[in-house]
Formats: structure tokens, sequence, C-alpha cells
């Protein structure tokens, strides 16, 4: 997998990947749409509001998976250096962005039936809320600084850091009293969500998280050949620069 690190070869390899994965995380995510909304019934006690989890579920694991696809990214660019971990890096934060705002927008919406208001500051909320507004730092961050390298750096210290939150986000309702449930999916005694929820649930799951790895590719991509693109225009503008003053030594 190493040389799929060089940035010639990841290109050939997007090349493959980004169509198939387009097609089959499109069949999947209308497949698992179907089986949400048309298939799987509603709960005894929330209703038709539960097909609002089928949403919300798969982009709280997105919005936790983007940062830790990130915070890899990270050591590969304070460890290693490697320019593809750096791109890799800042294509993948507004996708998390994105998942986290689809979280928070889509539980505000199944908690306003539920809890009767559309936002408490509970610790999942609250922390989640962060971790949306650590991907908007992050955006900002490398905006502020035009030289790439040194975005990169900045970003991944802080990529690190913020890396914190992840274990916040997920035990948090273990740790402190909570309106949301304990993990219903992933526990070690097994899911407790019924099969005909459950199988939709991972189908929906799995198309997003298929989604994400696409958009992730072709995100990655474009930031690699727009680099190229400003390394190029550096260089023709250095070259001009050079005959320019070539030319006025000559004349002179």
């Amino acid at each position: 997998m190493l040389r799929y690190a060089n940035p010639a070869n990841f290109l050939r390899l997007a090349a493959l990947l980004i169509p198939a994965g387009a097609v089959l995380s499109g069949v999947l995510l209308t497949l698992g749409l179907a089986l949400a909304f048309f298939v799987a019934p509603a709960d005894y006690q929330q209703g038709e509001t539960v097909r609002i989890m089928y949403v919300h579920v798969p982009a709280a694991w997105l919005a936790l998976f983007c940062w830790g696809v990130m915070s890899a990214a990270a050591l590969g660019t304070l460890v290693w250096r490697h320019p593809l971990a750096d791109a890799a890096q800042k294509a993948a934060a507004p996708l998390g962005a994105a998942f986290t705002f689809v979280c928070l927008a889509t539980g505000s919406l199944w908690g306003k039936p539920m809890w009767g208001t559309w936002w408490v500051w509970d610790a999942r909320l609250t922390s989640v809320l962060v971790l949306f507004i650590m991907y908007l730092g992050l955006i900002a961050l490398w905006r502020a600084i035009e030289e790439p390298v040194r975005a990169g750096r900045a970003a991944a210290i802080l990529t690190l850091v913020g890396a914190v939150n992840l274990p916040i986000v997920k035990f948090s309702v273990d740790w402190w009293n909570t309106l949301h449930q304990p993990a219903s999916v992933f526990r070690m005694g097994g899911p407790t969500i019924h099969a005909s929820m459950l199988w939709p649930l991972l189908v929906m799951a799995t198309a997003l998280t298929l989604l994400f790895l696409t958009l992730h590719l072709m995100a990655t991509r474009n930031e690699i050949l727009r680099r190229r693109l400003r390394r190029r225009a550096i260089l023709a503008a250095e070259a001009g620069e050079a005959r320019a003053h070539a030319a006025q030594g000559a004349a002179e």
C-alpha cells in the first residue's frame, strides 16, 4: 500500500476507484433509504420520527470517523512529512464538518418531538458541537496560512490535540447523565435493536461511509492537482522574473 502514497500513483488509483465508488454508494444509498422509509417498521413509542435515526446515526459515526482519518493523516504529516497525508487531511475537513452538521441538524429534528426541545446542553450534544467548531476552526486555519506546508503542520497539531474529544463524544453517555441512550449497535453484548431496524441502519451506514470515501478520494485528488498548479504558477513566475532580469542586464 505504501507505493500508493506516491501522489502520481494515488491519482491513477483514484481514477479507477472514484467511478466505482460513486456507483456503488449510489446503489447502496438508494437501497438504504428504501429500506429505512418503506420497509423498516415505525417505533411503538417514537412512531415515524424514528426514521430520522437512519440518517442521524450514520452521520454521527462519520463525524467521528472523519476526524480519525484526519488524525492518521496528521501523523503522516508530522512524522513522515508526506505531502499526500497533508492533502488527505485538508480534503477530509469539509466532509467531516458536513457530516457533523447533518448529525446536529437531524438530532434537533429528532429531539423536538421526543424531548420537547430543539437543543439541550447535555454532554453528548455539547461535545458534538465542539467537534463541529473544531472542524470549522481547521478549515479557517488552512485558509489563514497561505503557505501549504506551514498550514499543514499547524493543522496537524490542532487535529491531534482535538482527537481528545473523540472518546468524550463516544463515551459521554456512559460517563455522564444525558438524554441520549447508551450504545445499542456496537456493544459487548451485541445489538439491542431488532433486525428489522438494524439491517436498514447498517446498509445506510455502509452507504454513507462509502460515499464519504468516494468524496474524500475526489477532494484529495483535487487538492493534489491544485497544489501542482500552484507550484507550476510559482515556477513560471520565477522564470519570467529571471528572464526579465536577464533582459534588463543585457540592455545595460
